[in-house]
């Protein structure tokens, strides 16, 4: 066997693989010795079919599948062996592929098309800024939690007629279309000056409002046109709500009852532990975040100030040939560019894993997921009551249903995407800005992502 590579630019190459009879025939004759032995064939008892007989009538496919199966371990060996960065597949050459004549030919020549990435490197120093912006929890978002709570754990009744401060539910549809969805609408946040139109309504009315009027609240929208918040910023046009049902929330009294519900029992004693516990919780909301933020920015940074060559022909190639047809011209004019920067993100993280020796081990993985699975039912408490048994648990949840431990890679890549950032972080200059949760928001929906 022969492996060559013709290194076409600094982003494209040809593999091209040689092979000769006595690279294949050895493992042909195997398979097809094998085949005489499970072989059920009329005329013959099992296990006695001689192997003329075999190859007259599976010999071409045996030989089609050891070529095709030594061909692929044999690019994915020399790609690796060979150090080469590669992006997507190895695309084979399939004109050239259709041309070998399987019943004559004993050498065969293959070729793929492989989209090379250049070395590169990754600046990780002080010289690096990027602004991070911690949420200053003031007392306004306290008292507005402290409201949202109550109303989450008070005393529901349900009215014939709306008012100001009820909640609406029912189903919605813009006009003109017919698929309608749930919708939860709360009066209090409808803009005042459209209040009106939602009070004195009754089950089965059905109202027309144009969103973008009566709501100058993103999450609002999301609520009432029962979409994400990205795609509510887009949302416009008139639409027809028909009330299913009036809910009013009597708002919980403070006190040790509405603690305990809250945060546990006995958790918190009184009314001013209860409120700072309010004010840290929100604190760690906020510095989450304020760091999924700062990951964000981080990587647009280095998205846009790492120069790397990228085999964009052979990416379009690739990816419309891999995808069934899903992936159409059409298609990639509107997402390649953002497909570019995830795939050049994950070469840059990928490169600071190699250059600063980052590594996740098994018994890494392990323990995140006992922390998991502690998390999920009742904390440090559970694990005292399973011992042992929280290891077989946790191995259970990583090996997967299916065996294939998908879960033992989602959290190997969480803490491998964690050790990256974390070494991001301690290398880079982060410049902080406190910010109200108003502004973060702003500085939050201008972002790009």
């Amino acid at each position: 066997m022969n492996i060559t590579l013709d290194k076409q630019s600094a982003t494209d190459g040809l593999i091209k693989v040689k092979l000769s009879e006595s690279d294949y025939q050895p493992k042909v004759e195997e398979k097809v010795k094998d085949y005489a032995r499970k072989a059920t064939i009329k005329g013959f008892r099992q296990g006695k079919v001689p192997s003329g007989v075999i190859k007259k009538m599976f010999g071409k496919s045996i030989l089609v599948e050891e070529v095709n199966h030594l061909v692929s371990h044999s690019v994915s060996d020399f790609i690796r062996d060979q150090k080469l960065r590669i992006l997507g597949d190895p695309m084979p050459n399939q004109e050239k592929a259709i041309t070998i004549d399987w019943d004559a030919q004993r050498d065969f020549e293959f070729e793929f098309q492989i989209g090379l990435v250049d070395d590169f490197s990754v600046e990780l120093s002080n010289k690096v800024k990027v602004k991070s912006h911690p949420i200053e929890v003031d007392q306004k978002v306290i008292n507005e939690t402290l409201e949202d709570i109550r109303k989450r754990f008070g005393k529901v009744t349900y009215p014939e007629v709306s008012e100001a401060g009820h909640n609406l539910y029912g189903e919605i549809a813009q006009k003109g279309e017919e698929q309608k969805k749930g919708s939860y609408i709360a009066i209090d946040k409808v803009v005042k000056k459209e209040q009106k139109k939602f009070i004195g309504l009754k089950k089965d009315d059905v109202l027309e409002f144009e969103i973008e009027k009566a709501f100058d609240n993103v999450e609002a929208i999301a609520q009432a046109l029962n979409i994400a918040e990205e795609e509510a910023t887009r949302a416009t046009g008139t639409y027809h709500f028909k009330v299913t049902t009036i809910s009013k929330v009597e708002p919980a009294d403070i006190n040790q009852e509405l603690f305990d519900k809250v945060f546990g029992k006995d958790a918190v004693q009184n009314e001013t532990e209860f409120l700072e516990k309010i004010k840290t919780t929100i604190g760690e909301n906020y510095q989450r975040e304020t760091e999924h933020l700062l990951e964000h920015e981080i990587q647009h940074y280095y998205v846009d100030h790492t120069k790397i060559s990228m085999p964009e022909a052979f990416l379009k190639s690739w990816l419309k040939s891999s995808s069934q047809g899903e992936v159409t011209d059409s298609v990639l004019e509107k997402e390649f560019n953002a497909y570019k920067d995830s795939l050049k993100w994950d070469l840059i993280k990928n490169k600071i894993a190699e250059d600063k020796e980052i590594k996740v081990e098994g018994e890494e993985v392990r323990e995140k997921a006992k922390q998991f699975i502690m998390d999920q039912f009742g904390g440090p408490a559970i694990a005292a009551q399973l011992g042992d048994k929280l290891n077989d648990i946790a191995n259970n949840y990583l090996s997967g249903q299916d065996g294939k431990g998908e879960n033992f890679m989602k959290i190997y890549n969480q803490l491998r995407h964690e050790k990256i950032m974390k070494a991001i972080k301690e290398a880079i200059t982060v410049q902080e800005k406190k910010v109200t949760l108003e502004e973060f928001k702003k500085i939050a929906a201008e972002h790009r992502h």
